[in-house]
């Protein structure tokens, strides 16, 4: 297959498997996914979600986190692990969208990148999921199967989203990447991916070499 055609194949299937997919992490505004995507750092979506309500509650829009005491908001993330550097980067971020840009989550990557806290992932998640423009979230899922598909030789993320970003469509590519993670962590699992029931593997460049 050219990687063309493997793209299509890949499509397909995975518009079949994930026809739904979207963003795992809870949220209502901008500046709640971003929060809950710094939140998220290493540690499950699942936990965040559990973790957010009750810091929404206590901290209901972005200037009571600027104003937030640092121990305390703490105490409210703990379980997510990375408390301290995490409350410390909440609080810088939700500063500096109060002081710079009146209190709106940014929607463009050059800007969000700024931010404490803020890498090209979670940028390319807020502008995509939340602003509707071409964005490749590339995460530990999408850096690994990417690869093993073969539509990537590249092993550094920013290099990665870019050979991406040149082959999906703009307004399919948001999706692609929800769809990739939900692939990853039904099939294509990490330490032994299940290529025998994966349904991409005829389109796959590891199974096929294999």
């Amino acid at each position: 297959m050219t990687k063309k055609q493997r793209l299509d194949y890949v499509k397909n299937e995975l518009e079949t498997l994930y026809p739904d997919a979207d963003c795992s992490l809870e949220y209502i505004d901008p500046w709640q996914l971003l929060v809950s995507a710094i939140l998220a750092t290493q540690c499950t979506d699942a936990r965040v979600n559990m973790v957010t309500p009750a810091l929404f509650a206590r901290y209901p829009d972005i200037y009571a986190f600027a104003e937030a005491d640092e121990a305390e908001l703490q105490d409210y993330i703990r379980s997510t692990g990375f408390y301290r550097h995490k409350a410390k980067n909440i609080i810088g971020a939700a500063q500096r969208i109060s002081e710079a840009y009146g209190g709106k989550v940014p929607d463009e990557i050059d800007e969000l990148v700024t931010l404490p806290g803020v890498g090209r992932k979670i940028a390319n998640l807020i502008v995509g999921d939340v602003y509707g423009k071409p964005a490749v979230v590339v995460d530990t899922h999408m850096k690994r199967i990417a690869f093993r598909l073969g539509f990537t030789k590249q092993t550094d993320p920013a290099k990665i989203e870019k050979e991406l970003a040149q082959i999906l469509d703009p307004a399919y590519s948001s999706k692609f990447c929800h769809q990739i993670v939900l692939l990853g962590r039904e099939y294509c699992i990490a330490r032994k991916p299940r290529c025998g029931v994966c349904p991409l593997a005829p389109a796959c460049a590891y199974y096929l070499s294999r």
